[in-house]
């Protein structure tokens, strides 16, 4: 794990230049702002009790009278607001974001995700880096699955965000290792928009190795989360997040998640918000694909590519014309005469995994036919 510092690539990631908001929403003050920053920030006080907070009374006056208030806002809340301990942390949180140039934007702010602003329990506050909007356009979708996925999975899970972001639709994950950020990487290829939520804090981006990630998606899209700063990755983070990424999107569609997956959790999430849930088959065998098999058994529609996933949302997606770009692998297809995985290796140079990730791309494309016995023949 390692926190942003600033120096070298991060220093790109913090820049303050980058923060942008659009999109429609009453203005509010920055003091009501500070108000959700300072009950979002006390201990033991989850989104769930904030919204029963606010619900009551403006939250100035709550925060004013903590201890009318003993049912929501436990004793160590309490007494940090009346000593003034709570508001302390809340200003020094907001001097931290703007020296790393994230912004903090409350609930009811412009540019807070409608469809998120309305789900059951939704983040008090955004910690923000990128362009945050309250209309994803066409559709926000939410590709999911295992960390651990093959290059199979992760080659569908590209392919399938690179020509939905084509469609305009904005494509919403995890950052996490696998079909996550396969997920983004593809919607960055089309030029299009993706969202990452975090289960850390922004100036902790995890895993890691996926720093120059966030910030490539910072460009065109947003990275967020509902952490403070400082907020390590701990396990106990990811089904919040989860949350978040349901919320966002207006479908999720999951690919290689196994029965206990954290994929399924955001699925249950999405259809108890009635989001559209979906996932791509496996076969039997694989316990990676466990997951999405049963929630094809237990009614979710089946999808292959983006194109089923388009037409479920009602989106148009173009069939990407073949580009006579020197592609090695299409070229290595010769002729009508299917060709084996070992023939097109040697032709190719590469090595079998990203050869396979390559003909899986292909075959999404409908450029390549799989036939028995791993031989593959130019559609």
């Amino acid at each position: 794990m390692r926190t942003l510092t600033g120096r070298g690539p991060f220093l790109e990631w913090l820049a303050p230049e980058r923060i942008r908001a659009s999109g429609s929403g009453r203005t509010i003050s920055m003091d009501e702002t500070f108000d959700l920053l300072t009950v979002a920030l006390l201990p033991g006080v989850g989104p769930g009790a904030v919204r029963q907070l606010a619900a009551r009374a403006p939250l100035c006056d709550v925060l004013a009278r903590p201890d009318d208030h003993p049912d929501l806002l436990p004793l160590p809340a309490r007494r940090a607001l009346l000593t003034g301990a709570a508001r302390r942390r809340a200003d020094e949180e907001r001097k931290r974001a703007a020296e790393l140039g994230v912004a903090i934007v409350g609930r009811d702010e412009a540019g807070y995700p409608s469809d998120l602003r309305h789900v059951y329990d939704p983040p008090p506050v955004l910690y923000v880096r990128g362009d945050l909007r309250a209309d994803e356009g066409p559709a926000a979708v939410a590709i999911v699955g295992s960390r651990a996925a093959t290059p199979q999975g992760k080659a569908l899970a590209r392919q399938m965000a690179r020509d939905l972001a084509t469609a305009g639709a904005t494509v919403v994950s995890g950052l996490a290792r696998g079909i996550d950020a396969a997920a983004h990487q593809g919607a960055l290829e089309a030029g299009g928009r993706t969202v990452a939520v975090l289960g850390s804090g922004l100036d902790r981006v995890y895993p890691s190795e996926h720093a120059d990630l966030a910030a490539a998606i910072a460009g065109t899209g947003a990275v967020v989360t509902e952490l403070p700063l400082g907020a390590v990755p701990f396990p106990g983070n990811f089904p919040k997040r989860n949350r978040i990424i349901a919320g966002w999107a207006k479908a999720v569609v999951v690919v290689e998640a196994a029965l206990k997956s954290g994929a399924l959790v955001t699925a249950r999430v999405a259809l108890e918000e009635g989001r559209d849930v979906m996932a791509v088959p496996g076969h039997p065998s694989q316990a990676s694909s466990a997951g999405c098999n049963q929630l094809i058994r237990d009614g979710a529609p089946l999808v292959r590519d983006a194109w089923d996933v388009a037409r479920e949302l009602g989106l148009h997606v173009e069939v990407a014309p073949e580009a006579a770009t020197g592609d090695h692998v299409l070229s290595a297809l010769r002729g009508d005469a299917p060709s084996s995985l070992e023939e097109l290796r040697d032709r190719c140079g590469l090595e079998t995994p990203a050869l396979l990730a390559r003909l899986t791309e292909l075959e999404l494309a409908r450029k390549v036919r799989r036939l028995p016995g791993t031989l593959f023949l130019r559609a």
